[in-house]
């Protein structure tokens, strides 16, 4: 997996580095128990940001407190990296450290508990790069570390609603251990041991067996017997999983306070919730064929429901509006974020959902039943638009066309559904007008020309953010041809394009690169968002095959998250970094348009250039701390004053 691939940039993860200087002064000799020696000798750790890609030659740092910033309703990540000094393992590996966290808890005695707020995951390289988040196990886990190599652990922080505010502090505890190979040589059980274990378990088995149909009181005392012949074997032969609170396989609390790392965690946590619903409706595809082919499920059986299911609940976690799609001939594209028919009380239940900011209704049956597909569409749009949530709904019918004989389609299918509910948004997403009637002289004049052609048959005009190039100021162009007062839209996208330097989410691209795509669309004032694939990757027909790139796409394009099975044996999805980072994008948006609703929007625009966060598409920061200083300033703005 870690072949490097042309055309992906380092990212600025200081790739190339020698390694050389950075193993200490005076190198441990002969073999080394991680059990007597102060973990800081043997590994260094440090802390690095959400933004940083943190690849294996990532060389380190200082150790410094990690101080964060969350509202309520959001979810703040910070990166601890850790790298070998020496090796203390007999194996091929450096070493096994062993991690976990405390919960975190604030000066009033409210608590953010480990597995439930804080969760933390390994970052992984794909082609080189590092980008999947791989669960790890709570509340301790162990890495095994490669000698030379800097690997990365993703600590996210979810902050509940009804959390109350205030400052927060625990700790992540980094400690070496041996490894079970290691233990396990001076730890074998000789034959006679085993012959005793098998013994005291098969008494156990003689006591319990025959208790059917004894007396109550018979088997009582036999369970009770059985019990404490268990716990004796328990103790005898597991003792070293025992611990004041149950059995844990954890070093004991004097070690980990003598020899580990300690790593400060300090949050705040302020008054501002991030409201349920998202402010900017950010759609993004799904391909159900994707999962119908690597999952094995049958279009429309019970199994196919709940990998879509699982699929849809998933991605909401990141503010994200999920659509299924797939594409028919020339880009025709049928898209639905509920599977089920809209009189189904599922329908309900997915559409209603708060975290939902926009959906895709189907303009043929997702799942073809007996009604006569005529009707189908009128029958579904009368039901939904007697809905409260009916605001949210939207067709998306062809991505992208090109010519006079697609934007005719486009046009026929929307007369359809206006003619059953005038008031539906229809979306079209293009970069360009139709080429076989230009609209104008130059190709830019005739895609502004797009909304006057196409009127009234698509209210959302969904462009390619490509189009712009570094060209902010022709936003207003685009905006000017379209009428807000009859409920037109303007809505971006990103695909293939643009490239590098602008904001995208391709693998290899900076972190702040990937976060910017959010601070562009707040900035040219666009009212939504749709990505057209999280899921496309090559086809394959296992679940736990190896991830493809589609060929002559950008690697990454297309691609937001994995199939957990192709890492462990979780059917978790595996989140990107990149995904991550639209999250905390989309979270900007709501800080910034809090700010804005406070002191307007040109000063909004103004914090975001001011503090260098964002000023165009080739000039965002590359660095993190402008993000920590925009953030921090809308905080000590827009809180309450009596703080």
């Amino acid at each position: 997996m870690d072949n490097a691939v042309e055309g992906v940039a380092g990212g600025g993860t200081a790739y190339g580095w020698s390694d050389g200087g950075l193993h200490g002064t005076n190198p441990l000799k002969g073999s080394i128990d991680p059990l007597e020696v102060p973990t800081a000798d043997l590994v260094h750790v440090w802390c690095m940001p959400s933004t940083a890609n943190v690849g294996p030659q990532e060389i380190p740092r200082h150790l410094e407190p990690v101080n964060l910033l969350a509202a309520r309703n959001e979810r703040e990540s910070v990166q601890i990296a850790i790298r070998p000094k020496v090796s203390w393992s007999s194996s091929g590996n450096a070493g096994i450290v062993q991690i976990q966290c405390t919960d975190l808890s604030s000066t009033s005695g409210d608590r953010l508990l480990v597995g439930q707020s804080i969760m933390f995951r390994r970052v992984v390289s794909i082609l080189g790069v590092p980008d999947a988040l791989v669960p790890l196990d709570h509340p301790v886990s162990q890495i095994s570390l490669i000698p030379g190599e800097t690997t990365a652990v993703w600590v996210s922080i979810d902050v509940p609603s009804a959390q109350p505010p205030g400052q927060y502090e625990g700790e992540f505890i980094i400690s070496a251990v041996k490894a079970e190979s290691d233990r396990s040589r001076s730890q074998c059980l000789n034959r006679g041991e085993k012959h005793r274990l098998y013994t005291e378990l098969r008494n156990c088995l003689d006591t319990v067996e025959p208790i059917e149909g004894k007396p109550l009181d018979e088997v009582v005392e036999r369970v009770k017997s059985a019990t404490t012949s268990l716990r004796k074997v328990l103790l005898s032969t597991f003792s070293e999983f025992f611990s004041d609170n149950g059995p844990v396989d954890m070093m004991d609390e004097d070690a980990i306070s003598n020899l580990s790392v300690r790593v400060k965690l300090n949050l705040t946590v302020w008054d501002f919730i991030l409201p349920a619903t998202p402010s900017l409706p950010a759609v993004f595809g799904i391909s159900d064929t994707v999962i119908e082919d690597r999952f094995g499920v049958e279009h429309g059986s019970d199994e196919w429901y709940e990998a879509l299911e699982q699929h849809f609940k998933w991605l909401l976690q990141y503010k994200i509006s999920p659509y299924f799609c797939r594409w028919g001939d020339s880009m025709r594209v049928l898209t639905y974020t509920c599977p089920w028919p809209a009189g189904h009380p599922k329908s309900d239940e997915y559409l209603s959902d708060p975290r939902l900011a926009a959906y895709a209704v189907p303009y043929n049956q997702a799942v073809s039943g007996n009604d006569a597909a005529k009707d189908y569409l009128q029958k579904e749009v009368e039901i939904l638009r007697t809905k409260s949530h009916w605001k949210k709904a939207y067709f998306y019918l062809w991505d992208e066309p090109l010519n006079l004989e697609q934007y005719d389609s486009v046009r026929n299918m929307a007369s359809e559904i206006h003619a059953y509910a005038p008031d539906a948004r229809v979306l079209t997403t293009y970069y360009c007008g139709p080429s076989d009637a230009p609209l104008a002289p130059t190709p830019f004049e005739a895609f502004v020309k797009v909304p006057k052609f196409l009127r009234p048959h698509t209210q959302i005009y969904c462009t390619s953010e490509w189009v712009l190039g570094n060209r902010e100021d022709l936003v207003k162009d685009i905006v000017s041809e379209l009428q807000p007062e009859s409920g037109e839209e303007w809505w971006t996208y990103v695909c293939m394009g643009p490239s590098d330097p602008h904001p995208n989410w391709h693998l290899g691209m900076r972190g702040t690169q990937h976060r910017a795509v959010m601070w562009r669309v707040w900035k040219e004032g666009g009212t939504g968002f749709l990505y057209w694939g999280a899921n496309c990757y090559e086809k394959a027909t296992v679940p736990s095959a190896e991830i493809r790139f589609r060929r002559g796409l950008p690697p990454g394009d297309g691609v937001l998250f994995y199939p957990g099975e192709a890492f462990s044996s979780s059917s978790q999805p595996v989140a990107s970094l990149r995904l991550e980072r639209i999250l905390s994008g989309l979270q900007d948006i709501e800080y910034l348009k809090l700010y804005a609703s406070r002191y307007g929007r040109d000063e909004g625009i103004a914090l975001l250039e001011k503090t260098g966060v964002y000023l165009g598409p080739e000039r965002y920061t590359l660095e993190h701390m402008p993000i920590d200083v925009m953030r921090g300033e809308i905080f000590n703005t827009c809180r309450p004053m009596h703080e």
